[in-house]
């Protein structure tokens, strides 16, 4: 199984961006696991420029399948005082498989302190919690992660709340470890279907909350949930939380339903 540490130090720099393999073990079907493309993407563009400020914001499109050997390019935007934006490509024999605009911004002096909402009561993983790494029958990158799930019956019927970690994180920048957890959730419209159906995200808009995102032994609160799943698409936003309970980044995802 190779890891995402492993993929990165495989990275081959060429003119204009680095070249790289995606592993069939991050395959979710006939594309890379969303997640792993994104942190490729990301991985790309804090590269290719210095002393970038802490990640505030990213907007990722997946356009089309990713597998096999790929090409990763990034390229500045525009950089200011406070901020910088880093577009980033990440493409296949395919064609363009995945495009994002990452926002790099500095915290600012403000008089506006406002947070509301708290943590899931959802307690943190304890050593006698049941660990689970997906199965045979499941997408193939999910065996890459370790998920702790106690939902009882009953609760929104359209969620999905788990806490997640990445079986091997040695080495990984805390942003890009991130940016590979944050869609390893099922779409939360799947929880709705009556049966197995193919479902594919098509933008995910992840929004930092902290400068630097830390938890406790790897483990991560994420939370999935739609309000809207219709006519074939749908329409989710997603949480994350650290082991303490301190939000860590607010997502929203648009997701088409095949079925």
């Amino acid at each position: 199984m190779t890891t995402l540490p492993a993929i990165l130090q495989a990275l081959e720099p060429i003119e204009g961006g680095w070249r790289g393999t995606i592993p069939d073990n991050w395959l979710q079907g006939r594309t890379a696991y969303g997640g792993l493309s994104t942190a490729l993407a990301l991985h790309a563009a804090k590269a290719s420029d210095v002393d970038l400020p802490p990640l505030r914001s990213a907007q990722v499109s997946f356009i089309g399948p990713l597998a096999g050997n790929v090409l990763i390019r990034a390229t500045r935007l525009r950089r200011g005082r406070n901020a910088a934006f880093i577009h980033a490509d990440v493409e296949s024999e395919a064609g363009l498989g995945l495009r994002a605009v990452f926002v790099f911004m500095r915290d600012q002096a403000s008089k506006i302190d406002h947070v509301v909402g708290q943590a899931p009561d959802f307690a943190r993983p304890k050593p006698a919690d049941r660990v689970f790494s997906g199965t045979d029958r499941g997408p193939d990158f999910i065996r890459n992660f370790e998920f702790v799930d106690r939902r009882e019956p009953g609760g929104d019927p359209a969620e999905w709340l788990r806490w997640v970690r990445v079986k091997d994180r040695a080495g990984l920048d805390p942003e890009v470890e991130l940016a590979l957890i944050g869609d390893c959730l099922p779409p939360a419209a799947m929880r709705l279907a009556p049966a197995f159906m193919p479902l594919s995200s098509l933008t995910w808009l992840l929004n930092l909350l902290g400068p630097v995102p830390v938890t406790e032994d790897g483990w991560w609160l994420l939370r999935a949930r739609t309000a809207y799943a219709r006519a074939g698409s749908s329409s989710q936003d997603m949480g994350i939380w650290s082991a303490d309970g301190t939000p860590v980044a607010e997502q929203m995802q648009s997701v088409a339903i095949f079925g």
